[in-house]
């Protein structure tokens, strides 16, 4: 990764660091969920990756705007977080896979009390998933998926019968993005990673449940009509977020945001 500017450095000098690859463990720290979190209390961040003109996806999936730096630290993100949460659209459009152990956040996250590997989370009012996929069958740490009391019953017990961990965060078929926040924390998954797709994240942003945002700026344009990283009903007032740090390569910007009262 070719430069790393602490906010300060970045509007006073914008001197860059030298050409070479930024390690996972410099990444980890430039990433790191606060220290303490309050008990209880949970941090919700959501990856993601737009180009020039706003475009969340190409051909219907991010990694076409997507590079080798921003995986890196998407497997990064991954590595800090105790459940990565994804709507159903963005697990069938990506193809998602569990979530493996790496071994360079091994000795972090033992340190950190969190198993070997991050949930995954999967929002789904209607449960339309496929439970024969490794996602369901193959994973480290079960599976959860997320619904409303009122999901049919018949989804639900199918997802039981493969294996997943059935979290109820909302009534009849819609989920409460503010509560899948509150029934994920009081599972003790604290540090979570929302990856999309861009309605779950409106969601979350509508809510007022997201703390912090990772966004990868993609030098590409695209037109067209592709979605953006946020969709859904807007706000009543756009909430404030500050810049906490910004890495470069390639002419690819790394952002992170946070809640001004985070």
């Amino acid at each position: 990764m070719r430069s790393l500017f602490p906010v300060t450095d970045l509007t006073t000098t914008g001197a860059a660091a030298p050409d070479r690859e930024w390690t996972l463990d410099e990444l980890a720290e430039a990433y790191a969920y606060p220290a303490a979190l309050p008990d209880g209390t949970s941090w919700l961040r959501a990856n993601m990756v737009s180009t020039l003109d706003g475009a969340a996806q190409h051909d219907g999936r991010s990694q076409p705007i997507s590079c080798a730096a921003d995986m890196r630290i998407f497997g990064t993100l991954r590595g800090l977080a105790d459940v990565v949460i994804a709507g159903a659209e963005t697990v069938r459009q990506e193809g998602y896979r569990p979530a493996r152990a790496r071994e360079a956040f091994a000795a972090r996250r033992a340190a950190a009390g969190q198993g070997p590997a991050p949930a995954v989370a999967v929002v789904t009012g209607s449960l339309d998933l496929d439970f024969s996929l490794p996602l369901f069958t193959e994973p480290l740490v079960p599976t959860l998926v997320v619904t409303g009391a009122g999901a049919p019953a018949d989804r639900i017990e199918a997802a039981r019968k493969a294996g997943a961990d059935v979290v109820i965060a909302g009534e009849g078929t819609r989920v409460d993005p503010a509560r899948v926040v509150r029934e994920l924390t009081a599972r003790g998954l604290r540090r979570q990673l929302t990856e999309g797709g861009p309605r779950l994240l409106g969601q979350f942003v509508a809510a007022g449940a997201l703390d912090e945002l990772c966004l990868t700026l993609s030098p590409m344009l695209t037109a067209g009509d592709a979605q953006r990283i946020a969709g859904g009903p807007g706000v009543t007032l756009p909430e404030r977020f500050f810049l906490a740090s910004l890495l470069e390569e390639a002419g690819f910007l790394f952002s992170r945001y946070r809640r001004t009262d985070s």
